[in-house]
């Protein structure tokens, strides 16, 4: 699985709110420094792929001890313990969440973490999106992300065809399920594979995001290729820990329970011809420090960032004729 590109990124946005460890300088004993500039996303992102190429080596399970002592030496070089310091756990609190992480692994069909360097992987490049977005507010409960003012529903939106982008919902009963399971088996490739999205609002610069992705993929592909499908928006913490008791690789903290991050299909385009197409897309958007993109096989995670923020509204604004 290779590690998207790298962009320095705009200068990180606000924080959120977490019950981890106080944060503290990486070096103990020494009085936190507080940076004069933003952390080089580029230098971060190009010392997670050399900290991977290492965990890969010592992926047999006899090699725990030699893993927790690569981590300890390179999770304080310069470039990352920048950014797990920016965090709103800190430099400790990321470090041991990364372990616990670690020790907790069990391989499975849901999670896309396929083995231990994935989940690294996921877990570092995830650390962008919360230290972006620290200050902001954490979706504890489901009942959060189904009122709050600060999300639209879609499906309003794709009833007025105002939606570039697909996506499809969970069902909800065990009709619905049985519904969606007949259709998968008599068309099986008309849609990806995915359960479908259990919260269809999210943020009005997100909806711009998407469906400035999904013209640019049909800008880019031929006629005959499917729209944009998202497959995960925003999610409340209490649903995270829900996907996590079922062994899926939901991090805490997460973009998606602050609102900023969706998982884009990528998988189900490999049968048109554009996989390929949509992550030079998004790649490429990433590099002008739009977005924060993450591999996870399947689906890509991507998250905005705050300096795309006011541009996003702008457009969302436009669009929609707020």
């Amino acid at each position: 699985m290779r590690v998207p590109s790298r962009s320095s990124g705009p200068q990180p946005g606000p924080s959120v709110s977490s019950p981890a460890p106080a944060r503290r300088s990486p070096a103990s004993g020494r009085a936190r420094v507080v940076p004069t500039a933003p952390p080089d996303l580029d230098a971060y992102r190009d010392a997670v792929a050399e900290l991977l190429v290492e965990v890969g080596a010592l992926a047999d399970a006899s090699s725990s001890r030699a893993r927790q002592v690569l981590l300890d030496q390179r999770l304080r070089e310069p470039a990352i313990a920048a950014v797990l310091d920016a965090t709103p756990q800190g430099f400790i609190g990321a470090r041991e969440t990364l372990l616990l992480e670690m020790a907790r692994y069990q391989p499975n069909e849901r999670t896309s973490a396929s083995d231990l360097t994935a989940l690294v992987r996921i877990y570092l490049l995830s650390r962008i999106d919360v230290m972006w977005w620290r200050d902001t507010t954490t979706f504890l409960t489901d009942d959060q992300v189904d009122t709050h003012p600060d999300l639209v529903d879609l499906e309003w939106l794709r009833r007025r065809g105002l939606l570039a982008f697909r996506y499809q919902e969970q069902p909800a009963t065990m009709l619905g399920r049985g519904v969606r399971a007949v259709r998968r088996k008599l068309r099986p490739d008309a849609t990806p594979r995915t359960a479908g999205v259990k919260f269809r609002r999210t943020r009005r610069e997100v909806v711009a995001l998407l469906n400035d992705l999904a013209r640019e993929l049909a800008r880019a592909t031929p006629p005959a290729t499917p729209p944009l499908w998202v497959t995960s928006l925003v999610r409340s913490a209490e649903h995270q820990y829900q996907l996590r008791r079922l062994g899926y690789a939901a991090m805490v903290p997460s973009g998606h329970c602050l609102g900023w991050a969706v998982d884009v299909e990528m998988a189900w385009f490999t049968r048109f011809g554009v996989r390929d197409t949509l992550a030079e897309i998004l790649l490429a958007r990433q590099a002008a420090g739009e977005i924060n993109v993450i591999d996870e096989g399947q689906a890509w995670h991507v998250c905005v960032a705050p300096g795309a923020r006011a541009r996003l509204r702008s457009a969302y604004e436009a669009e929609m004729g707020a």
